[in-house]
């Protein structure tokens, strides 16, 4: 079971629990989606009504919409699908909206576990470096 809170030292481990869980489900030959995440991660609490509210809380900010089914694409690749989805992951199992989870301290932790990997927030790097 998971404890979550909404501050940078659990999102680094929901970070590299999300890298480790991408890693398990490739060598057992499973897709890597949202809804085999959940269930590695919350066993039964992970029941279709709170997969729908993480998935549904997750589209909201992006292009596409998220279902259950769709293929991550690598976290350290494309970290944007993924901040969604464990922003969302947060809000529902916390009871707070998505506004209330803690962006930054969220986009510091992918900045700990994925280092020399493709930034959240370009711009903002950018910045820094001039």
């Amino acid at each position: 079971m998971i404890t979550i809170d909404n501050n940078q030292e659990c999102f680094v481990e929901l970070w590299l629990r999300l890298e480790r869980t991408r890693r398990l489900l490739w060598a057992q030959n499973k897709r890597f989606c949202p809804r085999r995440i959940l269930k590695s991660w919350f066993g039964l609490r992970a029941n279709d009504d709170f997969i729908w509210e993480v998935c549904f809380r997750a589209s909201r900010e992006m292009e596409e919409p998220m279902y259950g089914w769709d293929i991550l694409p690598l976290p350290s690749l494309y970290p944007r699908p993924h901040r969604e989805f464990l922003r969302a992951v947060v809000a529902v199992r916390l009871g707070i909206t998505k506004c209330q989870v803690n962006l930054r301290a969220l986009d510091k932790a992918y900045s700990v576990v994925f280092p020399h990997s493709t930034p959240i927030n370009v711009s903002k790097k950018k910045q820094e470096i001039n």
